[in-house]
């Protein structure tokens, strides 16, 4: 019993702990975007047409670099903003992995192994595959169901009319993407920028405070599933099952609920593994596990959680299985050397 306690204990910390520093640099930029990004800025950049804006937002990772742990709070504060739904869907599901940082750790990951540039590829490409498609599918649900997908907390508010509701301040005027300087009376001057940084701790704090909470009942959970979980089992079930391998990877992801910035170190670590099962962890995982799902509910309706999940899981499904069937085929092995 001490000893179940005392692992208990250690996966709920490193769980923990791991997603921490994330999720207070997450909440940092979520600060920094609410008080100086203006309303509407990033959506006059977007093209008109969903698919090439669905696809940019799968790109953003690359400008706002953020792992899973942290994402979900930026990603709010990027749809508050005015970014359409489907974009910040594919930000939230590609972002922890189309990052400089994840990339990087992937190549440190696999490259002595032999298939780093394998594994990379297939990673960034399926992962951007599947949160494009992804976008797509919740663009669908928006235009049918609209709000109704959100929590009130996650609405973007609505536009100021500046005949109606003249800024009072410069640094409203800014927020709303208008010119201070063409607006009747002219506005106030802007605000110390201590005010300001007050305003980004206040927004920081709340985000914080608002996301632990549920980041907190996820590393319980994971803790617990963790006791039961037996890496040599799967890594033996992969030689003799290989197809098997990958809806096992793939649950292994959801429960042990590993940052983005080190799950490739563990699906390395599974040497006699075949890549297919590999990234089948390495692409789920970063877009769905216990802690994500469960901070998904502070910001969506289970309608959009249930699209999420279904979205994500059979597309990872069916295409690692397709890598796997690839390879059969051309007789390569798919294991490091």
């Amino acid at each position: 019993m001490k000893e179940q306690l005392h692992d208990f204990i250690i996966n709920f910390s490193s769980v923990l702990w791991e997603a921490m520093p994330f999720i207070v640099l997450g909440a940092i930029v979520a600060g920094i975007l609410e008080e100086f990004l203006p309303q509407q800025a990033i959506t006059r950049f977007l093209p008109k047409s969903v698919v090439p804006s669905v696809m940019i937002g799968a790109m953003l990772g690359l400008i706002f670099p953020m792992c899973e742990c942290g994402i979900v709070v930026v990603m709010r504060r990027l749809l508050r903003k005015g970014l359409p739904l489907s974009c910040c869907i594919a930000y939230m599901l590609a972002g922890p992995i189309i990052n400089g940082v994840v990339i990087a750790s992937t190549a440190v990951a696999f490259i002595p192994h032999g298939i780093g540039g394998e594994v990379i590829g297939l990673r960034v490409g399926l992962g951007f595959l599947v949160a494009v498609v992804t976008g797509l599918v919740v663009h669908g649900q928006w235009v049918k169901h609209g709000t109704s997908l959100l929590n009130p907390i996650a609405m973007p508010p609505p536009a100021k009319r500046p005949e109606i509701d003249p800024p009072t301040t410069v640094d409203e005027a800014e927020r709303a993407g208008l010119n201070p300087d063409a607006i009747p009376g002219r506005p106030i001057p802007r605000r110390p920028f201590m005010h300001r940084l007050g305003n980004i701790s206040a927004t920081a704090l709340h985000d914080f405070v608002d996301i632990t909470v549920f980041l907190i009942l996820g590393a319980v959970l994971a803790a617990l599933v963790r006791q039961y979980i037996s890496t040599q089992e799967i890594e033996e079930l992969s030689r003799n099952q290989p197809l098997l391998a990958i809806p096992v990877m793939m649950l292994m992801a959801v429960l042990m609920c590993l940052c983005s910035e080190a799950d490739a170190f563990v699906a390395a670590s599974f040497t006699k593994m075949h890549i297919s099962a590999k990234i089948a962890f390495l692409v789920l995982g970063p877009m769905l596990d216990l802690k994500l799902l469960i901070m998904y509910t502070r910001v969506f309706r289970f309608r959009l959680i249930a699209t999420i999940v279904v979205c994500v899981v059979l597309q990872v499904l069916i295409y690692c299985f397709a890598v796997h069937l690839i390879y059969q085929m051309n007789g390569w092995t798919g294991v490091p050397k």
